[in-house]
């Protein structure tokens, strides 16, 4: 049986489980080149301003600006740019900065949750119509003849959109979870970097105050 009977077969409800197929799909890509693109870069590019940063600030700062599509990047830059900020309003902007980075790590997150939830609900919709469908044209009393045959092959085929149901949910739910294990590592290696410019920070303030006494 090809693909193409077995999508008629599912019934009404497989047209919106293939939308959110190739939707999550779409999604999944665009989340993996996003992640991809950060693990790529990001860690080599943060040390390295780090390190730059205690030396020659205004060489890490020319860097950072260099790389502004990192989000740990601009978060820095929003920090760092600030103007003659004391050490507290420095961490402020950092925690503030880094809040209005979290949408964009975990962007799509809601409509992974609802693929999951309602894919398997739409499958099993499907099969419902079915054993519907295939029931109703079963006469009573007969339950050895052409029709109770034709009924078994219906039921079958009415757990079609319940087994593509479940397959897209599955697959969503992989990569839900993946996408969000590196939101969570992305989310502490931000705080972990985060804590280590404010320390610098406060070091060369504490320098800038004690040349200017």
């Amino acid at each position: 049986m090809s693909v193409f009977e077995l999508f008629s077969l599912g019934g009404v409800v497989m047209w919106p489980l293939l939308g959110f197929s190739v939707l999550v799909t779409t999604l999944i890509l665009e989340r993996g080149l996003f992640w991809w693109k950060i693990s790529k870069r990001q860690d080599q590019i943060v040390q390295g301003i780090l390190e730059t940063y205690s030396r020659n600030p205004q060489t890490a700062l020319a860097k950072l600006k260099q790389n502004s599509d990192l989000p740990i990047v601009r978060i820095f830059l929003a920090a760092l740019t600030l103007q003659e900020a004391t050490p507290d309003e420095f961490r402020l902007a950092l925690e503030s900065a880094a809040q209005a980075e979290i949408p964009l790590l975990k962007r799509f997150n809601t409509i992974f949750e609802t693929v999951i939830g309602v894919a398997p609900l739409l499958g099993l919709l499907g099969t419902i119509l079915g054993l519907i469908s295939s029931f109703s044209s079963l006469q009573f009393g007969d339950v050895a003849g052409q029709e109770s045959v034709e009924v078994t092959a219906g039921v079958g085929e009415a757990l079609i959109s319940t087994a593509t149901g479940l397959v897209v949910a599955i697959f969503t739910l992989l990569f839900a979870n993946l996408f969000q294990g590196l939101y969570r590592r992305q989310k502490a290696m931000i705080q972990e970097n985060g804590g280590r410019l404010e320390i610098l920070y406060r070091r060369l303030y504490r320098q800038y105050l004690h040349r200017r006494r």
